[in-house]
Protein backbone atom coordinates (compact mmCIF):
# COMPACT_ATOMS: atom_id res chain seq x y z
CA UNK A 1 0.00 0.00 0.00
CA UNK A 2 1.53 3.37 -1.34
CA UNK A 3 1.13 6.14 1.81
CA UNK A 4 0.44 9.77 0.33
CA UNK A 5 1.59 12.23 2.71
CA UNK A 6 0.28 15.46 2.04
CA UNK A 7 2.68 18.23 4.17
CA UNK A 8 1.41 21.23 1.69
CA UNK A 9 -1.68 22.35 0.33
CA UNK A 10 -4.17 21.70 2.72
CA UNK A 11 -6.22 24.60 3.77
CA UNK A 12 -5.30 26.38 7.11
CA UNK A 13 -7.06 26.13 10.00
CA UNK A 14 -7.13 28.11 12.97
CA UNK A 15 -6.39 25.61 15.54
CA UNK A 16 -2.75 24.27 16.64
CA UNK A 17 -0.75 22.45 14.01
CA UNK A 18 -0.72 18.99 13.54
CA UNK A 19 2.67 17.88 12.70
CA UNK A 20 1.84 14.77 10.52
CA UNK A 21 0.32 17.02 7.58
CA UNK A 22 0.90 21.03 8.58
CA UNK A 23 -2.85 21.07 9.51
CA UNK A 24 -4.58 22.65 12.31
CA UNK A 25 -6.21 20.47 15.22
CA UNK A 26 -8.65 21.47 18.25
CA UNK A 27 -6.32 19.29 20.69
CA UNK A 28 -3.42 17.49 20.49
CA UNK A 29 -3.34 13.29 21.23
CA UNK A 30 -0.50 11.86 20.90
CA UNK A 31 0.22 7.68 19.94
CA UNK A 32 0.65 5.92 22.93
CA UNK A 33 4.02 4.56 23.64
CA UNK A 34 5.19 1.32 21.98
CA UNK A 35 3.54 1.93 18.56
CA UNK A 36 4.61 2.90 14.91
CA UNK A 37 1.62 4.33 13.01
CA UNK A 38 1.01 4.52 8.76
CA UNK A 39 -1.31 6.96 7.41
CA UNK A 40 -3.02 6.45 3.61
CA UNK A 41 -4.15 10.52 3.18
CA UNK A 42 -5.51 11.74 -0.20
CA UNK A 43 -6.56 14.53 -1.34
CA UNK A 44 -9.38 14.91 -4.31
CA UNK A 45 -11.09 17.35 -6.04
CA UNK A 46 -10.05 20.03 -3.17
CA UNK A 47 -11.43 17.63 -0.30
CA UNK A 48 -9.06 15.97 2.35
CA UNK A 49 -9.34 11.96 2.94
CA UNK A 50 -8.04 9.42 5.07
CA UNK A 51 -8.24 6.10 3.82
CA UNK A 52 -6.57 4.02 6.32
CA UNK A 53 -4.75 4.34 9.53
CA UNK A 54 -2.71 1.53 10.89
CA UNK A 55 -1.12 1.21 14.46
CA UNK A 56 1.56 -1.58 14.85
CA UNK A 57 2.84 -2.42 18.35
CA UNK A 58 6.78 -2.81 17.99
CA UNK A 59 7.95 -5.61 18.57
CA UNK A 60 4.94 -7.32 17.77
CA UNK A 61 5.37 -10.94 16.58
CA UNK A 62 6.20 -11.96 12.88
CA UNK A 63 2.03 -12.84 12.55
CA UNK A 64 0.72 -11.16 15.03
CA UNK A 65 -3.43 -10.88 14.62
CA UNK A 66 -4.69 -7.52 13.41
CA UNK A 67 -8.13 -5.93 14.45
CA UNK A 68 -10.02 -4.00 11.85
CA UNK A 69 -12.31 -1.21 14.00
CA UNK A 70 -14.71 1.13 11.43
CA UNK A 71 -15.98 4.33 12.35
CA UNK A 72 -17.69 6.76 10.71
CA UNK A 73 -15.59 9.65 9.63
CA UNK A 74 -11.79 10.27 10.01
CA UNK A 75 -10.23 12.88 11.48
CA UNK A 76 -6.50 14.76 10.91
CA UNK A 77 -5.10 11.72 12.84
CA UNK A 78 -1.61 10.28 11.25
CA UNK A 79 1.65 9.20 11.76
CA UNK A 80 3.34 11.51 14.01
CA UNK A 81 -0.38 12.53 16.21
CA UNK A 82 -3.33 10.45 16.98
CA UNK A 83 -7.05 12.01 17.90
CA UNK A 84 -9.27 11.12 21.10
CA UNK A 85 -11.20 8.09 18.87
CA UNK A 86 -7.36 6.74 17.99
CA UNK A 87 -5.63 7.01 21.18
CA UNK A 88 -8.70 5.62 23.19
CA UNK A 89 -8.44 2.62 20.73
CA UNK A 90 -4.83 1.96 21.09
CA UNK A 91 -5.26 1.86 24.59
CA UNK A 92 -7.98 -0.86 24.49
CA UNK A 93 -5.84 -3.10 21.86
CA UNK A 94 -2.62 -2.49 23.42
CA UNK A 95 -2.35 -1.85 27.12
CA UNK A 96 -5.64 -2.69 28.58
CA UNK A 97 -4.91 -6.56 28.44
CA UNK A 98 -8.07 -7.13 27.71
CA UNK A 99 -8.63 -11.07 26.10
CA UNK A 100 -10.56 -9.97 22.78
CA UNK A 101 -7.30 -8.66 22.30
CA UNK A 102 -4.97 -11.12 23.11
CA UNK A 103 -2.20 -11.09 20.37
CA UNK A 104 -3.40 -8.68 18.60
CA UNK A 105 -0.15 -6.56 17.03
CA UNK A 106 -1.96 -4.11 14.58
CA UNK A 107 -4.95 -1.97 14.84
CA UNK A 108 -6.29 -0.94 11.40
CA UNK A 109 -8.55 1.79 11.51
CA UNK A 110 -11.52 2.58 8.36
CA UNK A 111 -13.95 4.52 8.40
CA UNK A 112 -18.13 4.31 6.74
CA UNK A 113 -16.61 7.81 4.72
CA UNK A 114 -13.10 8.63 3.93
CA UNK A 115 -13.84 12.14 4.09
CA UNK A 116 -11.59 14.08 7.00
CA UNK A 117 -14.43 16.58 8.47
CA UNK A 118 -15.02 16.41 12.61
CA UNK A 119 -17.72 18.97 12.48
CA UNK A 120 -21.25 19.09 10.92
CA UNK A 121 -20.30 16.21 8.80
CA UNK A 122 -23.28 15.14 6.38
CA UNK A 123 -22.77 11.98 5.00
CA UNK A 124 -22.95 12.54 1.48
CA UNK A 125 -22.43 10.60 -1.21
CA UNK A 126 -18.75 12.24 -2.10
CA UNK A 127 -17.37 11.73 1.08
CA UNK A 128 -17.24 8.19 1.37
CA UNK A 129 -13.78 8.39 -1.00
CA UNK A 130 -12.97 7.56 -4.40
CA UNK A 131 -11.48 4.30 -2.93
CA UNK A 132 -13.07 3.85 0.54
CA UNK A 133 -15.28 0.50 -0.07
CA UNK A 134 -11.94 -1.57 -1.42
CA UNK A 135 -9.76 -0.04 1.23
CA UNK A 136 -12.73 -1.58 3.41
CA UNK A 137 -12.86 -4.95 1.65
CA UNK A 138 -9.09 -5.09 1.97
CA UNK A 139 -8.86 -4.64 5.72
CA UNK A 140 -11.67 -6.54 6.58
CA UNK A 141 -9.96 -9.77 4.48
CA UNK A 142 -6.90 -8.86 5.84
CA UNK A 143 -8.34 -8.89 9.67
CA UNK A 144 -8.75 -11.58 12.49
CA UNK A 145 -10.98 -9.29 14.19
CA UNK A 146 -13.61 -7.12 12.98
CA UNK A 147 -14.94 -4.89 15.19
CA UNK A 148 -18.02 -2.44 14.47
CA UNK A 149 -17.06 0.86 16.31
CA UNK A 150 -19.38 3.63 15.46
CA UNK A 151 -21.28 2.90 18.50
CA UNK A 152 -25.07 2.06 19.60
CA UNK A 153 -26.64 4.54 16.49
CA UNK A 154 -25.58 5.10 12.72
CA UNK A 155 -27.69 7.78 11.09
CA UNK A 156 -26.23 6.90 8.12
CA UNK A 157 -28.20 3.77 6.98
CA UNK A 158 -26.80 2.88 3.32
CA UNK A 159 -23.44 2.71 4.42
CA UNK A 160 -24.12 0.89 7.53
CA UNK A 161 -26.09 -1.89 5.28
CA UNK A 162 -23.46 -2.03 3.15
CA UNK A 163 -20.68 -2.43 6.04
CA UNK A 164 -22.64 -4.97 8.02
CA UNK A 165 -23.34 -7.26 4.46
CA UNK A 166 -19.19 -7.22 4.13
CA UNK A 167 -18.92 -8.08 7.56
CA UNK A 168 -21.66 -11.17 7.32
CA UNK A 169 -20.05 -12.63 4.44
CA UNK A 170 -17.08 -12.67 6.55
CA UNK A 171 -17.79 -15.72 8.32
CA UNK A 172 -13.74 -16.41 9.07
CA UNK A 173 -13.93 -13.47 11.66
CA UNK A 174 -14.28 -12.86 14.89
CA UNK A 175 -16.21 -10.37 15.48
CA UNK A 176 -17.47 -7.41 18.18
CA UNK A 177 -19.07 -3.89 18.16
CA UNK A 178 -18.21 -0.82 20.77
CA UNK A 179 -20.89 0.07 23.47
CA UNK A 180 -20.74 4.02 21.80
CA UNK A 181 -18.33 5.78 19.55
CA UNK A 182 -14.82 5.83 20.83
CA UNK A 183 -14.73 9.50 21.16
CA UNK A 184 -17.58 9.39 23.99
CA UNK A 185 -15.95 5.61 25.27
CA UNK A 186 -15.40 4.59 28.83
CA UNK A 187 -13.01 1.67 29.12
CA UNK A 188 -16.09 -0.46 31.35
CA UNK A 189 -17.84 -3.10 29.36
CA UNK A 190 -16.68 -0.75 25.96
CA UNK A 191 -16.31 -4.00 23.72
CA UNK A 192 -19.48 -6.08 23.04
CA UNK A 193 -20.50 -9.54 21.17
CA UNK A 194 -21.51 -8.56 17.67
CA UNK A 195 -25.31 -9.20 17.22
CA UNK A 196 -26.54 -7.85 13.77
Amino acid sequence: MSIIRLAAGLPRRRRPVNSTLGVKSPMRFLHIKGVNAKADFAQENGIDYRYRLEITRVGAARAPLTACFIMQNPSYAGEQEADKSVQFLEKNVFELNLPEFNDVGCLVVVNQYARIQTNGFLGLPSDVGLRNDKTIREAIRDSEIVVVAWGSSNRFEDRKRFILDLIKKSTDKTIYKTKMHPSRGRYASFILPFDA
